[in-house]
């Protein structure tokens, strides 16, 4: 299954957070073992997912899965819970008796929490106890229920968030600042005029995204906007133009979609 193009949240349950944690979290999931059982018929399936540079937790409640970071090929077992970053594909194959819980940050979000920059993840895969003390992912792992999960994890992120919230991160703030004036700007924008709405030049810029997603500007910039409007493709190919995402024309639009998805607009519609 691939994102976006096959509806992979049907194999899951998910939840948003509330409160404070609501701009740092995009959300809980948790697998659907009904869903997955009456979905999946294969032996083996894998879940393909594009860059996002989004920090992201998975617990491994179920059986081993091999995991493809980018060109690192690794096997988790089930008593393995890991972080990543997502600045490449990743592809997980998993056996039917799949069972993840998952904690996706939203970009910068991981730092403000955990006072970490996401820029020290890169294309590791870092173990969660590297993270989390080792008895509080035993009760993660242990708890009774996907909520019970959920209160755990609001728990300890809200008692950082409350460390944490002391520091001003003017450097995150900005990241926030040229996101939203980018969506904006109907994904129009330059680099140049959104440090000029910023106030900032285009070097600050270029140095904030770096120290803060791991990235350019332009490259997470493109990555946000290929991946909307491939959202918005899937949804309704037939009302789709391009000209609402920013491109110039269809040919822009499946060139982005090469560099994001790494294969060509058309492989995908003969699949």
């Amino acid at each position: 299954m691939i994102e976006i193009f096959d509806n992979i949240r049907q194999l899951y349950k998910f939840q948003t957070p509330a409160g404070a944690l609501h701009p740092y979290v995009e959300f809980f999931s948790e697998t659907s073992l009904d869903e997955t059982h009456r979905l999946i018929q294969s032996e083996t399936f894998t879940v393909k997912l594009f860059p996002s540079y989004t920090p992201t937790i998975w617990i491994n409640l179920g059986t081993p899965y091999l995991l493809a970071n980018g060109r690192k090929q690794l096997h988790i077992d089930e008593q393995t819970d890991i972080l990543l970053l997502r600045n490449e594909i990743v592809e997980r194959k998993n056996l039917p008796s799949d069972n993840i819980f998952t904690v996706k940050f939203h970009p910068g979000g991981f730092e403000t929490i955990f006072g970490i920059s996401q820029t020290r993840i890169g294309s590791n895969v870092v173990p969660l106890q590297d993270i989390i003390p080792a008895g509080m992912v035993r009760k993660l792992r242990n708890a009774a229920s996907m909520a019970d999960r959920i209160n755990l994890f609001e728990s300890l992120f809200h008692e950082k968030l409350e460390v944490q919230q002391k520091k001003d991160n003017y450097y995150l703030q900005c990241i926030h600042r040229t996101i939203d004036a980018f969506a904006g700007s109907g994904m129009e924008a330059g680099n140049g005029e959104l440090a000029r709405q910023l106030y900032l030049t285009d070097k600050s810029l270029y140095r904030y995204f770096t120290k803060i997603i791991g990235t350019s500007p332009k490259k997470y910039l493109g990555i946000t906007r290929a991946r909307t409007a491939l959202t918005g493709y899937t949804k309704n190919a037939a009302s789709f133009s391009p000209h609402d995402y920013g491109y110039y024309d269809r040919s822009h639009f499946y060139k982005d979609v090469l560099n994001f998805t790494g294969q060509h607009f058309s492989s995908y519609l003969h699949r």
